[in-house]
């Protein structure tokens, strides 16, 4: 049999959720829906499809040690840490050199560490369904999400002709991609049927990926080329990493492979999934009051409706005659700001970058 593996990639440094996620403590090594941390969720929801000797987590040299921490039933050599971000393109790539030198056969899926699932057993039936489809054809198969509702934050694929049908469900071939549409254009996309969001599940085999890389985005590939070579000659991983990581192009996998080969499917998920991408998007999943205010530790609000407020110490927050904001209290930081206004953190984070009180905070 074909062996199978998962890939994690953990290694964002989850900005949106400033002050919360920080460059050694990201959004993925959170608890930001649940009790624990999204990557041990992750974790947990893949661990019944394959085996833990069989599951690599991809993170950075900051991350490392407590990704290891989170993942103890992981062997500690299934632990990657990449020396510089190069975006999910050489990560993906590099995942499959990875395996194709444990099985050069094998076929592996690759998912995010902070996705919130909570239909797990759907999760896991289309994750063994969607690897049968990669065992049978060397195609690019993505899982996509039937969409609930609108969205403009997302990435959806435009499905073609059935592919063919697995486990009984129809397989589309992909027709095209499309990046955080307008609203109008979303709109469209939710009536016709047609269209689903883009998780970033892809399930293929190890050797696929690499030709795919070969054909499409050569520069990158001659990068992994060279780690392909280390690895067969039982070279360190680290110090290859070091030497050829770091002169890989920065390019996402979508624009990289997926937007321009021809042997893309998409498979329709019966799970839901939502990428939790703001702080504002707390209120999809965690209970409010009957205000609307959605809240998290020592706090109480008076006249106050459709906050967040989340208090991760001992601090008290009060908040009165206020509504629409998120207030985050950290033991070092607070962030105040309107929940329209979420979306620009990022350029906060670049403020706070280029002044040496702020730095120390990222």
């Amino acid at each position: 049999m074909v062996r199978r593996y998962v890939v994690i990639l953990a290694g964002g440094k989850g900005e949106r959720f400033w002050p919360q996620s920080r460059l050694r403590r990201p959004k993925q090594l959170l608890p930001i829906i649940g009790d624990r941390p999204m990557l041990r969720q992750t974790l947990e929801r893949v661990l019944p499809v394959v085996p833990a000797e069989r599951v690599l987590v991809l993170t950075n040299v900051e991350q490392a040690a407590v990704v290891r921490r989170v993942c103890r039933v992981l062997p500690r050599a299934n632990i990657i840490a990449e020396p510089v971000g190069r975006d999910s393109g050489p990560a993906v790539g590099l995942a499959a050199q990875l395996v194709a030198a444990r099985d050069p056969r094998a076929v592996f899926a690759s998912v995010h560490s902070d996705a919130v699932i909570h239909h797990v057993r759907a999760f896991q039936g289309d994750l063994r369904a969607a690897f049968v489809a990669a065992e049978a054809a060397p195609v690019i198969v993505l899982i996509g999400v039937p969409p609930t509702e609108p969205s403009t934050a997302f990435g959806y694929i435009q499905r073609a002709e059935p592919w063919r049908t697995v486990h009984g469900r129809v397989i589309y071939r992909a027709r095209r991609f499309v990046e955080k549409p307008s609203l109008e254009e979303a709109q469209g996309y939710l009536a016709s049927g047609e269209y689903y969001w883009n998780p970033g599940i892809f399930v293929w085999r190890a050797g696929v990926v690499l030709e795919a890389f070969a054909r499409h985005a050569p520069k990158v590939f001659a990068g992994l080329a060279k780690i392909g070579k280390a690895l067969a000659a039982r070279r360190p991983l680290a110090g290859t990493l070091r030497k050829i990581y770091p002169s890989l192009p920065k390019i996402a996998v979508d624009y990289a492979i997926l937007e321009k080969a021809d042997n893309v499917v998409v498979f329709p998920a019966t799970f839901d999934w939502d990428d939790i991408g703001s702080w504002a998007a707390l209120t999809r999943h965690l209970s409010k009051d009957a205000a609307g205010n959605v809240v998290r530790g020592n706090v109480v609000i008076e006249q106050g409706s459709h906050n967040i407020v989340i208090n991760e110490g001992r601090h008290f927050t009060a908040v009165l005659g206020a509504d629409n904001l998120i207030i985050v209290q950290t033991r070092d930081a607070t962030l105040v700001c309107p929940r329209d206004k979420a979306q620009h953190l990022k350029t906060l984070l670049q403020r706070l970058a280029a002044d040496p009180r702020g730095r120390k905070l990222l």
